[in-house]
């Protein structure tokens, strides 16, 4: 596909991948196959061959229009699309140019900037939402269900081990997950703890950058890729062997950093650093092989994997594997490729679908009536549960040591 570039973008962030992308397309359709907005709304410009042709229409200098607008916004940017593509398209990486190109353009109306500022400044306040959450336990009782679900009370979280082991990873809060599941990290670095592995905390991190960049503020995402590739470098000369990630979100993000600061003199031979030593979970419990932990009891398991996992990472059937090794029975889940619809802030910005894409998730998960559904990222924890009549936790959570 070819794109004659206007000059008014030549100096865009990223423009150089953008037309590497577009010109890789060869419209074959194949990704419309597995893309969930398509296949739910049945319109081609809600696939990725569409969507690229937007793009493409607005690099050429076309009014960026207010249809191009919604068409972009439905994007999950679940990356379904380029597990599927023969040619090797990077869409998520074009979709990402689109939006930031969207916002300079300055198409949306004063109400839409205001609250997309405004969630952008919520979620990333930290402190904020941990009284949020903290406020919406302690009225659990007269909420609507799906929001006293999503805040349900977790276990109490067990002091993080204090023993001080000659090997070390950082472990990344993030910015949700620390609010809503702390439990989660106290659970990793129990079990790291167990295999020998103390966990370090880097205060000062700020967001990975990943809330940031998929709502076009490119700049912004950029800010706290910095802050977090000079903290954590320094993390990695003071002895830390990885940085260790929880949240898939989070780490299909930090992954990337390399490619994102490769034009960047100051930046690219760290970020690249931080990113090469970035590791999921699944990755380091995969290598330590821990032994003498909880064992699964042959209880049911149903495991969502989330897009950022699947599709960002290519991690696939690692952790199903690793569940079933401590004793777990795995269920085989239908269309187990698909976004649930979290998406980030997917699910506040485009309901009507993120719900469609949730019922459809959900009657999957629960199709073999299993224990416990398992996942891999906070954002799709949370909104899993606002409909799962089955528990739903972290899956690292069901391997933590009894006695730890």
């Amino acid at each position: 596909m070819e794109l004659k570039l206007a000059k008014k973008y030549a100096l865009l962030d990223g423009i150089g991948d953008a037309s590497d992308i577009v010109q890789k397309c060869v419209h074959c359709g194949f990704c419309n196959a597995t893309c969930p907005t398509y296949q739910l709304l049945g319109d081609e410009l809600d696939g990725p061959r569409g969507r690229i042709y937007l793009i493409r229409s607005a690099l050429e200098g076309n009014t960026f229009s207010t249809r191009t607008k919604t068409h972009l916004d439905r994007c999950l940017t679940c990356r379904s699309c380029e597990t599927t593509c023969p040619s090797g398209v990077e869409f998520g990486r074009l979709i990402e140019i689109g939006r930031n190109l969207l916002e300079q353009e300055q198409v949306r109306t004063i109400p839409e900037q205001l609250f997309r500022n405004l969630l952008r400044r919520f979620i990333l306040s930290g402190w904020l939402l941990r009284l949020c959450f903290g406020a919406a336990r302690t009225l659990r009782s007269i909420l609507p269900d799906e929001i006293a679900k999503m805040v349900d009370i977790p276990a109490p979280v067990k002091r993080t081990p204090v023993v001080s082991h000659a090997r070390k990873m950082l472990l990344l809060d993030g910015c949700v997950q620390s609010a809503a599941y702390p439990s989660i990290n106290a659970a990793t670095a129990r079990l790291l703890d167990h295999v020998g592995i103390s966990t370090v905390n880097q205060p000062q991190a700020r967001c990975c950058g990943a809330l940031s960049l998929h709502l076009g503020a490119t700049a912004e995402a950029k800010r706290f890729m910095r802050a977090n590739i000079d903290l954590w470098a320094r993390e990695l000369d003071n002895g830390c062997e990885s940085i260790v990630m929880t949240a898939s979100g989070c780490g299909v993000t930090v992954n990337d950093y390399g490619r994102l600061f490769s034009d960047d003199q100051n930046f690219r031979v760290k970020a690249d650093r931080v990113s090469k030593c970035t590791k999921d979970v699944s990755e380091v419990i995969l290598q330590e092989c821990p032994v003498d932990i909880r064992h699964g009891k042959q209880r049911r398991v149903a495991f969502h994997s989330p897009c950022t996992l699947y599709h960002g990472q290519s991690v696939r059937g690692r952790i199903e594997d690793l569940l079933e090794r401590y004793g777990y029975k795995v269920s085989q889940v239908h269309d187990g490729h698909l976004c649930c619809g979290s998406a980030g802030a997917y699910s506040l910005l485009n309901r009507d679908i993120s719900r469609e894409l949730l019922r459809s998730k959900i009657s999957a998960l629960e199709a073999d009536q299993p224990d416990v559904i398992a996942t891999a990222n906070i954002g799709c924890l949370l909104h899993l549960k606002k409909r799962s009549t089955i528990p739903v936790k972290h899956w690292i959570e069901l391997l933590v040591p009894e006695d730890s």
